[in-house]
């Protein structure tokens, strides 16, 4: 959440998407766990909800609260910190391979723990706040999917993220697309009515997807 784009077309929530758990502290915050126990791989997803926004998100509709003032208090940069202990909890628990998952805001978080050698894989959707410089500091195998139309990420910037891991010193497995004719936020934000909306959310986390499954072992 970094600008009014990202607050368009809510999503629809899909009851055959599966059923997890609410956890009141996982490493020290509340989370939603979904998936095998005995996995020995696991993925943070860094996004809106569960909740490293505990519990206060940003809301449009309050004027004494503007975009800027939020984010004051939710720096996107406090992410990295706070997923390390998430990240301490899952090797607790018998996890050897930790991916994350970054949104918009949570994207930044997730350049952060990919700097810092706290994660085996990286995918970042419309990101917010990542820097060339970012991203020349990466350390582990990332995708950076991005938007046709994103005024926080515009395409010239991700072909830049490209053109860093692309350069014949960086040694960084990666993949990068953007996707044609969508909007920042696309992949969780779209009509269910719109057919092409959904192909592009779908085919974006068909791509994360793939990304995980390859790089974390």
């Amino acid at each position: 959440m970094a600008s009014p784009q990202c607050c368009a077309d809510p999503p629809t929530l899909d009851p055959a998407g599966g059923e997890g758990r609410v956890v009141d502290s996982f490493g020290g915050i509340t989370a939603y766990v979904a998936g095998a126990r005995e996995s020995k791989a696991a993925v943070i997803l860094v996004s809106d909800i569960f909740d490293f926004l505990h519990g206060d998100p940003y809301v449009p509709e309050n004027a004494d609260r503007p975009i800027q003032v939020w984010l004051k208090e939710h720096a996107p940069g406090k992410a990295f910190e706070e997923a390390k202990p998430v990240i301490a909890a899952l090797k607790e628990q018998g996890v050897s391979t930790v991916g994350a998952a970054g949104y918009c805001w949570g994207a930044k978080g997730v350049a952060e723990l990919a700097k810092a050698n706290e994660i085996q894989a990286a995918v970042m959707s419309h990101p917010s706040f990542v820097t060339v410089d970012d991203i020349e500091e990466v350390k582990c195998p990332i995708a950076i999917l991005g938007a046709e139309t994103d005024k926080t990420s515009p395409p010239e910037l991700v072909k830049q993220f490209e053109q860093v891991l692309s350069s014949s010193n960086s040694g960084i497995a990666h993949f990068v697309k953007i996707f044609p004719g969508v909007s920042h936020g696309w992949t969780v934000r779209y009509k269910s009515e719109d057919a092409g909306a959904v192909k592009s959310a779908e085919e974006a986390l068909s791509d994360m997807i793939d990304w995980f499954n390859k790089n974390l072992k």
